[in-house]
């Protein structure tokens, strides 16, 4: 008798174990992946903080290209603004009117000699390689959760407490924004 009772005592503990270090693991990736979204959320600042220094520096060498110049305004406007389901498509819009910025300044020697405009050229390729850094984390965080919440044992316990699947932060395909903004002169 007292063997049943240990048996049963030592599965229903080993039990609780496992279903502790699941919802703990879940938790963990949960928390990873929000993490990792705000690093990008700190790099798509701080490109959002220097486009408009970028386009007062255009804007004193090609002040009469006044349409590229109101459109990267409305883009980064549009990408500060857009709920995280429109996300992508937002920021895509956004590293495509960048640019076409930068092709307009190309006509520009005395721009493309500009020490200041030089050294935000600089900050802008720095931030837009950290944001595709920080998208490639973001998304191997989110697919590792997404996995443990589709995998068993632990998408009874996800199902059981609320988990839910995050999405990729991706770009469609084809668009400007696979690739980073190129800001060479």
């Amino acid at each position: 008798m007292n063997t049943i009772f240990y048996v049963i005592g030592g599965a229903v503990a080993l039990a609780a174990v496992v279903f502790v270090g699941i919802y703990n693991g879940l938790v963990r990736r949960k928390n990873r992946a929000e993490e990792a979204w705000a690093d990008i959320e700190v790099q798509l600042k701080r490109r959002y903080d220097l486009i408009p220094n970028v386009v007062e520096a255009v804007k004193g060498y090609a002040g009469h290209e006044k349409g590229v110049l109101e459109s990267v305004t409305r883009a980064r406007t549009a990408a500060m603004g857009a709920a995280s389901t429109g996300r992508a498509e937002a920021e895509n819009m956004l590293a495509g009117t960048l640019k076409t910025l930068f092709a307009v300044a190309e006509s520009y020697p005395d721009l493309k000699a500009n020490v200041n405009f030089l050294e935000l050229q600089r900050e802008l390729a720095d931030t837009e390689n950290k944001i595709q850094s920080s998208r490639r984390f973001y998304n191997g965080n989110v697919r590792d959760y997404n996995i443990a919440l589709e995998t068993f044992p632990s998408n009874i316990i996800a199902g059981m407490f609320g988990f839910t699947r995050k999405e990729l932060f991706d770009l469609p395909d084809g668009s400007p924004a696979e690739n980073p903004v190129a800001v060479k002169f």
